[in-house]
């Protein structure tokens, strides 16, 4: 009878109108709110430095150099520390790195600092709220508290969390090792109201000495564009199994939308999976151990795969919230393709002043590409699909329930507006910059109104990811989407599907309006 309830609740809550509403999680042009605008330009105001263009070409350049540096370490290295970490380190040396990452990775200087405010800091925000509203959706019950924000540079992904979770933080702790973008990152906040307790430190390390093992584990760890300036694998995936031994619910991984970025991206997610496997399966076993010798045996390793300060007990497993509907390998690993999305922003006034164009024009958008990764403790939970037991009808069969009298058409309806006075001011082109501070606030009530009332996803296996933008010929639509090809999630597949109208015109309709980075309904 319960299996019954909930079919007929999926029946209920999945229609071809409410499965687009679902499958919604791209974004249009994405508008950098006023308040952080204003903070900028203040920012850039009090500390311009002179040849600004010339040093933010230099930041570019550098990042590119990272990029670069990246393509020469070999993914043959890595692939035994993945697999079984245990192997090439003491487990003890594991959870603790001697130099903090700040030593290893990209130093920011003042100049730097500055250049990286005027020209990445809008772009940077932009994709970490692209990310952190679809964990928002995915998560209706998520409202983080505590927050651990790794890599923290200016604060942006601070910002975007304000803009998510505008009323359930209470503490987050910044770390970043460097002083000038700590500086930077106050500087940006004085002018910010009912701001939560921030704490700063330089390391990971500074912040296990600092506060109490009570306060060690976050309700939501986030790493956004860092791990990237880390070069050496080995530390990589070290700092990775210290902010998820930090994470006490939910973790978020964001780097560029780049092979690189999409290959560290890949390294991670299936070392923290197999690792929360291999601590499943110490727990089973010590659970059916009869002999008081074993059990203690498997007890002492499965307490090994956790942290020596861990006070709460932490949840057995991980899934992934998004962007995969699955926890089985990446079904692009071993193709030409590489798993990342986009987000297009409004340009900020000091982008458009100091970032050049190559020989034509600067657009007045960006397109910021990245690659991310949500995880959250626990076992995924088990939902339908949301296909199951909806019946959908064929363009023929429509035609012939047409009723002939929808086809009349009104003509005393359809030329009444034009004795309507026509009004100058409904002309008027509106721009972002004419929004004021109260009207964005009205603006992100309304629009978070909206989301709660809207239907979501849920965390089953049955929606799969749009991966690259849909191919319109005609009538037909093709889309490539990774999804779950067995209903426990355990693994997943890429595969491309061609929608047409004749066939299904409510998928089809949905095609159309999917754009990538939406999900897609099994």
């Amino acid at each position: 009878m319960a299996a019954a309830l909930v079919l007929e609740t999926v029946k209920k809550l999945f229609t071809p109108e409410t499965l687009r509403a679902a499958a919604k999680q791209s974004e249009g042009i994405h508008i950098v709110p006023l308040l952080l605008r204003r903070a900028i330009k203040k920012f850039l105001r009090d500390n311009e430095r002179v040849h600004m263009k010339r040093k933010v070409l230099r930041l570019s350049e550098s990042f590119c150099r990272i990029k670069d540096f990246n393509l020469l370490l070999p993914s043959s290295t890595c692939r035994e520390l993945v697999e079984d970490p245990f192997k090439s380190m003491e487990p003890s040396k594991r959870w603790k790195i001697k130099s903090a990452y700040g030593d290893i990775g990209l130093k920011y200087s003042d100049d730097e600092t500055v250049a990286y405010v005027a020209s990445r800091m809008p772009a940077v925000y932009s994709a970490c709220h692209r990310v952190l509203r679809e964990v928002r959706r995915r998560l209706p019950d998520f409202s983080p508290a505590r927050v651990l924000d790794f890599g923290a540079g200016t604060g942006s992904a601070f910002w975007a969390l304000r803009d998510v979770w505008p009323r359930s933080l209470e503490k987050v702790n910044f770390v970043e090792p460097s002083k000038s973008m700590q500086r930077a990152c106050h500087s940006l906040l004085q002018d910010m109201k009912d701001l939560p307790l921030i704490h700063s430190y330089d390391s990971i390390q500074a912040l296990s000495q600092t506060i109490g093992k009570h306060e060690r584990r976050h309700d939501l760890v986030i790493a956004s564009y860092v791990l990237g300036e880390i070069p050496s694998l080995k530390d990589r995936i070290t700092v990775a199994r210290q902010l998820w031994d930090l994470t006490q619910d939910v973790l978020v991984l964001v780097e560029p939308g780049t092979p690189q970025g999409s290959s560290i991206i890949h390294q991670v997610r299936s070392h923290i999976l197999w690792m929360e496997k291999r601590r499943c399966r110490k727990s089973r076993d010590a659970s059916t151990s009869t002999s008081k010798g074993e059990l203690q045996k498997s007890a002492e390793n499965a307490v090994a795969l956790q942290p020596a300060d861990s006070s709460i007990p932490l949840k057995l497993g991980a899934f992934v919230v998004a962007p995969c509907a699955h926890d089985g390998p990446c079904p692009l690993a071993k193709s030409e393709k590489y798993c990342h999305f986009v987000q297009r922003l409004e340009r900020t006034s000091s982008q458009r002043t100091y970032k050049r164009s190559k020989g034509e024009p600067l657009r007045g958008f960006e397109d910021e590409k990245f690659c991310f990764i949500a995880l959250r403790r626990g076992e995924r939970p088990k939902a339908n699909w949301p296909l199951d037991d909806m019946k959908f009808e064929t363009l023929r069969e429509q035609l012939a329930k047409r009723n002939p009298e929808d086809l009349e058409i009104d003509y005393e309806d359809q030329f009444a507006s034009e004795t309507d006075e026509d009004h100058p001011d409904q002309d008027l082109v509106k721009y972002a910059s004419d929004v004021t501070e109260t009207d964005g606030m009205y603006d992100e009530q309304e629009e978070e109104e909206e989301e709660d009332e809207a239907e979501r996803a849920d965390l089953g296996s049955g929606w799969g990811r749009i991966l690259f933008t849909p191919v319109r010929r005609g009538k037909r639509i093709t889309l490539d989407v990774c999804r779950s090809t067995k209903r426990d999630g355990s693994e997943g597949s890429f595969e491309r599907i061609v929608v047409t109208k004749s066939k299904n015109p409510a998928l089809h309709h949905q095609a159309r309006r999917s754009l990538w980075g939406d999900l897609w309904p099994f």
